[in-house]
């Protein structure tokens, strides 16, 4: 950073608390070798190898960002909202009443616009009874005919609407999602439609939802590279059909998925206004004369059905996430979405998150947070770059091999969530067998998502009916880091485990030991040489049909003695799936 008077840089920190790149790395070659994660003859900087994580795009993002990453980078796509961001409730049911109470309550509460789904049969008048919606935008979500939906919207709203109000027709996201079949001639004829009616009223009329791709699994450079794609369409629908380019793409708004992967996200959205821009530009549209208007949302499939509370942490970030990233409007899904209708706690939290961010840590005064960390800035133009390849391949060919790319990110990320690479607090990791979900509604309206960690909340909704003896070796102390491990692991795959107390040796194991058909044996190595497998043999003698030993099989000398072991980085699901047969 330089003085903008002097030229000069400006110096950050004293004397004594600026280190070279070689200090850092020593520093934390350090910290890995007491974890085994380096050599002791391996260079200090391999820890930028260790250290660097690839995301589901293949870009490697390093431990630490540097201004060498940044020589001869572009760093656009700088955030143009101006002051706080839209708080966007989203109201979504078929009982127009109730959702005319949330819509009042959640406007009461400070919620500055609506995200509505409605079809040709919704009774606008009664949902928006007493909404005002020359102050407070609504944004339509059209399920059916968004043309009809369009109409009896604007029947309705006879008065002056808000400008940043959009009718919502997106007939390529509703083929995404599975909604309508693929795009026609008669679904080009709704976008014309739709916008002449937005156009006729001056607002917005359609909306590239690109949350579409990101429920079914894409990365951020899918999301990204798809958004573009469904928007270029869209300009060529509109400028066919007489719109001069700029008009037709202030009718357009970009609605984006925000996840807890914080840098990421803040990253995906100022790449998505470079990504726009690059378009307009290459279309011949002056900087600045159509920008990106953005709506973040937080994820659906990031959410967890089980200890949901932890989804208020997650939103949080997300929240955060896109108010740094510059987004124009955000939606807080709240917490308990998973579980069916929200209540009106979960409603409440969801709009005071926003809230939060603004009034109390006034994240909106500052124009650009994350502008000029070089970590974000390199990110940024990684992911506008695999963003960009990806329109390529989308306007090659087509939204059915997008999907199929897709469902390969999606089985990547499956994989690494099976093996806690990606761990899920409370449903993964530190799950609760005991917990009671708080009870909701059904709502049939919210779109059909898979979550991150479905594959486990299949199996903590089905509970094994049998428990696992934890037969642990040894003192309390010399037992835990292994049984805890264990046990949370198991509860993971909705399988309680009853534990032995303290154990001096085989005959102290036998005298807890109550038949269970799975026994899991947990202690030190040293405890595992000297009579592990006695306990065992003793064990399988006793009655048990299937031995697990939490560590490495090998610990046990004779791995005749163990059927199964569970260790870190073992594929959870799979070893979960193959115990609750053995139980059953």
């Amino acid at each position: 950073m330089t003085d903008p008077e002097v030229g000069a840089p400006l110096a950050l920190a004293t004397e004594q608390d600026q280190h070279t790149q070689s200090e850092w790395e020593a520093a934390a070659a350090a910290v890995l070798r007491k974890t085994r994660t380096l050599g002791a003859d391996d260079p200090d900087s391999l820890v930028w190898e260790k250290l660097t994580r690839t995301t589901l795009d293949g870009i490697p993002v390093t431990p630490l960002g540097l201004p060498t990453h940044l020589e001869a980078l572009r760093t656009t796509g700088r955030p143009t909202r101006a002051g706080a961001w839209d708080i966007r409730a989203r109201l979504a049911g078929d009982d127009a009443k109730l959702l005319n109470e949330h819509a009042l309550t959640d406007l009461d509460g400070g919620v500055t616009s609506l995200w509505v789904r409605a079809t040709p049969e919704t009774d606008f008048r009664t949902l928006l009874d007493g909404v005002l919606l020359d102050l407070a935008p609504a944004v339509l979500e059209p399920a059916g005919d968004p043309v009809a939906v369009a109409k009896a919207f604007l029947e309705l709203a006879t008065g002056d609407l808000h400008a940043d109000t959009n009718l919502g027709v997106d007939p390529i996201g509703a083929s995404l999602r599975g909604l309508v079949e693929p795009e026609t001639a008669e679904n080009v004829d709704h976008v014309v439609a739709v916008a002449r009616l937005a156009t006729q009223h001056g607002v917005r009329g359609v909306v590239v939802d690109a949350t579409a791709a990101h429920d079914l699994g894409a990365s951020d450079a899918q999301e990204l590279g798809y958004s573009v794609y469904a928007g270029v369409t869209y300009l060529r629908v509109l400028t066919g059909a007489g719109y001069e380019l700029a008009d037709a793409a202030r009718l357009i708004e970009f609605r984006y998925a925000a996840t807890d992967e914080q840098f990421p996200t803040i990253a995906k959205l100022r790449a998505g206004r470079r990504l726009w821009a690059r378009v307009l530009e290459l279309s011949g549209l002056e900087p600045g004369a159509a920008e990106q208007r953005q709506h973040a949302v937080t994820s659906r499939p990031m959410l967890s059905k089980y200890d949901p509370y932890v989804n208020m942490l997650r939103t949080t970030v997300a929240a955060f996430a896109a108010g740094v990233g510059g987004a124009d409007a955000v939606t807080v899904l709240p917490f308990d979405s998973p579980l069916g209708q929200p209540d009106a706690f979960g409603r409440r939290i969801a709009r005071n998150v926003s809230h939060l961010l603004i009034d109390e840590s006034h994240v909106h005064e500052v124009a650009d947070p994350a502008g000029g960390a070089y970590a974000v800035e390199k990110l940024t133009d990684d992911l506008a770059a695999a963003g960009w390849a990806e329109l390529g391949e989308l306007e090659t060919t087509g939204l059915d091999a997008f999907r199929t790319r897709v469902g390969e990110v999606a089985a990547k990320r499956e994989a690494e969530i099976a093996r806690r690479k990606r761990p899920i607090t409370g449903l993964t990791e530190f799950p609760n067998l005991a917990e009671s979900l708080p009870a909701r509604e059904p709502n049939p309206t919210e779109p059909d998502v898979r979550r991150y960690g479905a594959s486990f909340e299949a199996l903590r909704d089905e509970p094994a009916t049998s428990p696992v003896f934890l037969a642990t070796l040894g003192t309390i102390a010399q037992h835990t880091a292994r049984a805890t491990f264990a046990s949370n692991l198991f509860a993971a795959g909705g399988i309680a485990v009853e534990v032995a107390g303290p154990t001096g040796g085989v005959d102290d194991l036998l005298a807890s030991y109550d038949g269970q058909s799975v026994v899991c044996l947990a202690g030190t190595d040293h405890a595992y040489a000297e009579w592990g497998a006695a306990a065992a043999a003793a064990l399988r003698g006793a009655g048990a049909q299937h031995v697990i030993v939490a560590g490495r099989p090998t610990a046990l000398g004779d791995e005749q003695n163990v059927d199964d072991s569970c260790a870190v980085g073992v594929d959870a699901l799979a070893f979960l799936t193959r115990t609750r047969e053995k139980l059953a």
